[in-house]
């Protein structure tokens, strides 16, 4: 039911979400100057379009939904498979979730405390209101999904026009004094460009969104592509222009100093009409968090469908056809992160985890090429840009842990090798104990939630 412009719709509206609104800040820190902070931007928005044609071809190739599952299972068979959703469903999706949403909750209490920073309980009560409202949306109906993803889509456009107008105007004045010697004072290496690259493409996160719905996009061997090649391009010339605008008014020091960057450029550029930069911040977070939420619950779903996660998750309602277990399963956990969480820590820890996937999906579809010649490839890249997408998440992956190791990256590595016991245990082994447990439980969800397995849907 997914047509071109729906396709475009979810690309920029899954990538445009929080990040914009948070990494600029974080960008900067790393790199210290303006020259470089811009440079990066655009680099992420080149890497988000070669990673995305990437997967284009993969995609075409392989048109199951629930993103690099299929390809792994098809590349590597089924460890790395299932190593990918069970740190997907556990750590990447619904901290990924998590962040977007504790992102809205603080630019919506934002207003309520003039000069100070909300309490953080406020934060948390908003960001968990957030994920419920969102889950059960997304769990009542795929086209109010759709639609809702269409409206919010549209109002973060309108924001992120007006900011990007806004500096075009200040530029046209002559405000241009920030950008003179824009690679002065720089801070270049290895390690910094890495943390920069970690916060950009944060930003960018989405780029891979479609491939999850591909079995519901229409006519995917020309919608596909043609989303990717119109959709991140067009993201990479908002960013790199938001960027501009906001050092028109702020220098360096200034923008490091804010606490919430579009509201600051507000209040300088739009006075007295700045409540307008946080109430549509909302809206693009909001929109962002629920494109998440839709695509994540396919993957969820493809899981379950294969054996891999309890059997009630590739479960689909009767009356609405959604993957509503899958939904919920997803939401539940994206609260428990917001608990302890804070945002910086969230997004390090999800960058990493997500970036060995993605080389490991784009080294997939170089093994491919060799081990599948037979597979109909109706996209087909040049090989050199899934090696160079390759070797840079090598690079992004070891930099942070050879320059700056921290704990945090052990843990994530740990938590991901633990996959390998439950797969020993209950998918290899398959123990009949688990059965016997989640049989009646299994039925009485069904009954509670009216949902069965997809086969009986489609008869």
């Amino acid at each position: 039911k997914v047509g071109l412009v729906s396709g475009i719709c979810m690309i920029v509206g899954t990538i445009i979400g929080s990040g914009i609104f948070v990494s600029p800040k974080s960008v900067l820190a790393n790199v210290e100057a303006v020259g470089p902070c811009l440079t990066i931007w655009a680099a992420c928005g080149v890497l988000a379009t070669l990673g995305a044609l990437c997967f284009a071809e993969l995609g075409t190739m392989i048109t199951k939904s629930g993103g690099e599952y299929p390809y792994l299972m098809e590349a590597f068979g089924p460890i790395p498979a299932f190593l990918f959703s069970w740190t997907s469903l556990l750590v990447t999706k619904p901290s990924s979730f998590a962040i977007i949403c504790l992102s809205f909750a603080e630019y919506a209490s934002a207003p309520f405390y003039p000069g100070c920073d909300p309490p953080q309980v406020v934060i948390k009560c908003l960001a968990a209101a957030a994920i419920v409202v969102i889950t059960i949306v997304n769990s009542l109906s795929v086209k109010l999904g759709s639609y809702l993803q269409n409206f919010l889509t549209a109002a973060k456009m309108i924001i992120v026009t007006i900011i990007i107008l806004s500096g075009i105007v200040l530029l046209a004045k002559g405000k241009t004094e920030n950008f003179k010697d824009s690679f002065k004072n720089s801070k270049i290496s290895i390690s910094s460009i890495s943390l920069a690259f970690y916060n950009g493409l944060w930003a960018y996160d989405g780029w891979n969104q479609l491939n999850y719905i591909t079995e519901e996009l229409k006519n995917p061997y020309r919608n596909l592509p043609l989303s990717i090649i119109i959709g991140i391009p067009l993201v990479t010339v908002c960013y790199v222009l938001i960027n501009i605008s906001y050092f028109t008014v702020m220098t360096s020091t200034e923008l490091l100093q804010s606490q919430a960057v579009a509201v600051t450029f507000g209040d300088r550029v739009l006075y007295p009409a700045s409540w307008i930069v946080p109430l549509f911040v909302v809206f693009s977070t909001l929109g962002s968090a629920n494109g998440t939420c839709f695509t994540a619950g396919r993957l969820v779903y493809v899981a379950g469908r294969e054996g891999h996660m309890l059997k009630i998750l590739s479960y689909i309602s009767v009356k609405r056809l959604t993957p509503a277990p899958a939904i919920i399963f997803y939401g539940a956990i994206a609260i428990i992160y917001i608990i302890p969480g804070d945002i910086d820590t969230l997004i390090n820890y999800f960058s990493f985890a997500v970036w060995i996937f993605y080389g490991l999906t784009v080294l997939a579809l170089i093994v491919m090429r060799f081990t599948r010649k037979e597979f109909r490839r109706p996209i087909r890249i040049p090989i050199i840009i899934p090696v160079i997408v390759t070797l840079v998440s090598i690079l992004l992956v070891l930099a942070p842990i050879i320059s700056a190791p921290e704990l945090a990256y052990l843990y994530c590595i740990l938590f991901i090798l633990s996959g390998l016991i439950v797969y020993v245990l209950f998918v290899h082994l398959k123990f009949s104990w688990p059965q016997k447990i989640s049989k009646p439980i299994t039925m009485h969800l069904q009954m509670l939630l009216e949902v069965v397995p997809e086969e009986e849907v489609t008869q």
